[in-house]
């Protein structure tokens, strides 16, 4: 269960990535007459130049931080619920003198919420390992726009169009 939910937010980030990439290819138009390797020239050094300035290249592979840690194991159970509540019905059943009443009822109440509390916990680790992609998108996608905006800045200048 834990290596499908971490393989479903890695899978998001990929996909939030590329779609984030490719959304960022640029029209280059030599306004001013440049050659095909004036261009090629051109283009290089804005890439280097753009790199430098955001710290972010986008020939290099995206690399995320650590997702957040998964818990080893779950703090609530069904059956950890169901042997607490049986031991809270017997004490109590056994006071009214109904004890295997009490413990049955105490059982089936604590394994309902033990399982309820189970539910909740796996819901939180998803909510966090959501989050945690949705960070590192944010984050490469503002760093993808640092670099956009200082590349076409840089062919701006060189007397290009871009678009």
């Amino acid at each position: 269960m834990r290596s499908k939910i971490r393989m479903a937010v890695i899978t998001i980030f990929v996909v939030c990535i590329a779609a984030a990439a490719a959304a960022e290819d640029f029209y280059v138009y030599p306004a001013k007459g440049q050659s095909s390797e004036q261009v090629a020239q051109d283009k290089h050094a804005c890439y280097e130049w753009a790199k430098s300035q955001s710290g972010f290249d986008p020939m290099a592979a995206p690399r995320a931080s650590a997702p957040p840690p998964e818990q080893s194991q779950p703090k609530s159970s069904a059956g950890r619920g169901a042997v607490g509540g049986a031991l809270v019905g017997l004490a109590i059943g056994s006071i009214s003198g109904e004890a295997g009443k009490g413990a049955a009822i105490g059982a089936a109440s604590g394994g309902l919420i033990g399982g309820m509390r189970k539910h909740s916990q796996m819901s939180e680790q998803q909510n966090r390992n959501q989050q945690w992609a949705d960070q590192q998108a944010s984050q490469y996608a503002e760093k993808r726009s640092a670099y956009n905006r200082a590349y076409s800045a840089c062919l701006a200048g060189k007397g290009y169009t871009v678009k």
